[in-house]
C-alpha cells in the first residue's frame, strides 16, 4: 500500500486526482487544503509530518491568480515559495519523495518552438517567478522530487476559462478572446491520469517535466471550441493582448514539449480538443 498525500485538495487538479485514485486499491489518500494545515505555517507542516508519514507528496497547493499576484507579492510568495520549502524541509526526515506542480509562466513567452525542460526560465510575472523559485527551493530541499511544468489548466471543478466561456456563452451574444497568446489547453484529468501513471512506474524518475495535452491554440481558438462543442450561440472576436490589458504579462508562446514525461512515463498524451469535448460533456451533465 502507497500512502499518499495531495495538498490544495479542494483545487481542480486536487479534485481531478480524487476522481482518477477512487479506482486504485493499492493506493491510501489523504486530501487536505489551508482548512486542514497550513503550509505556510513552518511549525504546523513539521508538526503534521511528525505525526503523519507519506511515501508520496502530491503538492497541488498554489497561488494562481496571476493578476491579483502583481499586488499581493508577499501572500503569493508564502505560497508559491515558502510553502514549498516547509513541505520539503518537513518530509526530509521520513524521505517522502515529492511530486510538485508548476506552470508554463516561468518562460518569457518569446520562443518560437515548444519549451523543453532544459531552457532557460525568465518569468515575466509575480506568479511566474514565485513558482520558479517554489522549484528552486525544492530541487535545494529534495533533488530527487518531480517537478510537473503544466499549462492553461481547466476542469469541471472551480474556477477555470471553460467555465467562464459557458457561462458568457448563456449571457452574451458575442465577445472578444485574446488571439496572440499561444499555447495549450489542459484537461486537469488528463494530468491527474499522468500523475497517476508516474506513482504507480516501477522507477522513480526525478527531475523536470512537461505536460500539457497534445497541439496547439491561441486563448480565441480555444473559446471558439468552447462554444461550438458546448451549443453556445455566442460569437467570439479575435482581439489583441494590447487590446485587453491585465495586471501581470503573460507568456505570448508557452507550448511546451512534452517529448521526456512521454518517453520517461510511457504516457499517450490526448489533444486538447478530444480532451474539451469529455469535460464539457462531464460539466453540463454534471
Amino acid at each position: 500500500m502507497t500512502n499518499i498525500l495531495v495538498t490544495g485538495a479542494n483545487g481542480q487538479l486536487g479534485q481531478s486526482l480524487k476522481k482518477v485514485f477512487a479506482s486504485d486499491q493499492n493506493i491510501y489518500v489523504v486530501y487536505i487544503d489551508i482548512e486542514d494545515l497550513d503550509l505556510t505555517d513552518i511549525e504546523a507542516v513539521t508538526e503534521y509530518f511528525n505525526k503523519n508519514q507519506f511515501d508520496i507528496i502530491i503538492n497541488c497547493a498554489a497561488y494562481t491568480a496571476v493578476d491579483l499576484a502583481e499586488k499581493n507579492q508577499v501572500i503569493c510568495a508564502h505560497i508559491n515559495t515558502d510553502a514549498v520549502r516547509n513541505i520539503a524541509e518537513a518530509s526530509r526526515k521520513n524521505q517522502s519523495k515529492i511530486i510538485h506542480i508548476s506552470t508554463d509562466y516561468v518562460f518569457n513567452g518569446k520562443n518560437f518552438r515548444p519549451y523543453a525542460e532544459n531552457d532557460v526560465p525568465d518569468p515575466q510575472s509575480v506568479y511566474g517567478r514565485t513558482k520558479l523559485e517554489g522549484e528552486g527551493v525544492l530541487m535545494a530541499y529534495g533533488p530527487q522530487s518531480i517537478i510537473i511544468r503544466t499549462s492553461w489548466l481547466y476542469s469541471e471543478f472551480g474556477n477555470n476559462f471553460m467555465k467562464t466561456m459557458c457561462k458568457l456563452g448563456d449571457e452574451k451574444q458575442e465577445i472578444g478572446v485574446v488571439c496572440d497568446q499561444i499555447g495549450t489547453p489542459t484537461y486537469a484529468y488528463d494530468l491527474a491520469t499522468a500523475i497517476h501513471s508516474i506513482v504507480n512506474h516501477p522507477e522513480w524518475q526525478p527531475g523536470i517535466f512537461h505536460f500539457s495535452n497534445e497541439g496547439v491554440a491561441s486563448w480565441y481558438d480555444f473559446a471558439v471550441a468552447v462554444m461550438r462543442i458546448s451549443g453556445k450561440k455566442c460569437k467570439v472576436n479575435p482581439i489583441t493582448t494590447k487590446e485587453y490589458p491585465t495586471a501581470a504579462t503573460r507568456p505570448h508562446f508557452s507550448v511546451l514539449n512534452k517529448s521526456k514525461i512521454k518517453t520517461a512515463y510511457s504516457l499517450t498524451i490526448p489533444n486538447w480538443e478530444e480532451s474539451l469535448c469529455k469535460c464539457i460533456n462531464n460539466f453540463i451533465n454534471h
